[in-house]
């Protein structure tokens, strides 16, 4: 159960992350928010309090390896332990591949993926210490199938899933350490708000997308199971999305 686990969410100031933060901390988590935006993670950290919940938060850029470790030891400072990280800090510029926007390009890669990597890292210490944890990466329906001016971003999504199924492979059985994949369809997020290309975006924009709440119980769905239990993959989207 996630009840006084000690959880760090990254990307909180918005969206999953903030969705998943308010639905966790109703079910007793004790957070961990990391994002840019320090007024978001003010406001979402006094909603959070509030309601009775415990959090805490740590403005981070997740590119930046150091600022993520210092999240992880906020987190064991504070509460004592780093038990779930949902790995959630995203972009998604999408652009054909001869626009050649080698800018976004690197930003995918770097928050994308490194991102990710980062996140790892930094919480493995403490997790194969403890001899437990659950690994949560946000991945997209794009690192299941390619669309046209998504090939990059889909080759991060396809990178987040090589990564976490190798973690599952490395830790699991050994340190206990659950690792999660969660794939979404078309969310209402900010992600859109990324795109430049003005053609893409209005496309996206016509889609029907579903509220980040949804993510967020299947998130709390896969935390919630017993520790002899691993939730590894879910995929979602719209019922209306092909």
């Amino acid at each position: 159960m996630v009840e006084n686990k000690v959880v760090i969410i990254t990307g909180a100031s918005s969206g999953i992350g903030e969705a998943t933060a308010k639905l966790l901390a109703k079910q007793g988590a004790r957070l961990v928010l990391a994002a840019r935006r320090e007024d978001r993670l003010q406001t979402l950290q006094k909603e959070i309090e509030e309601l009775g919940g415990k959090a805490v938060y740590q403005v981070t850029d997740v590119t930046d390896s150091a600022q993520v470790e210092e999240l992880a030891k906020l987190a064991q400072d504070t509460f004592g332990s780093v038990d779930v990280l949902v790995n959630n800090a995203g972009l998604m510029p999408l652009s054909k591949l001869n626009k050649n926007k080698q800018d976004e390009w690197n930003t995918m890669v770097d928050v994308n993926i490194k991102g990710v990597l980062y996140g790892i890292g930094a919480v493995l210490p403490y997790m194969r210490k403890q001899q437990r944890g659950h690994i949560i990466n946000i991945s997209s329906i794009a690192g299941h199938d390619v669309m046209p001016s998504s090939a990059v971003y889909s080759g991060t999504k396809f990178a987040v899933r090589a990564i976490t199924e190798g973690l599952r492979k490395e830790e699991s059985v050994e340190n206990n350490i659950r690792a999660t994949i969660i794939s979404p369809g078309a969310v209402d997020t900010e992600l859109k708000d990324h795109i430049t290309d003005e053609e893409i975006k209005q496309g996206i924009g016509d889609l029907k997308a579903m509220d980040a709440d949804a993510i967020a119980r299947a998130i709390a769905y896969a935390v919630n199971e017993p520790d002899d239990v691993a939730v590894n993959e879910i995929l979602i989207r719209p019922t209306a999305q092909q």
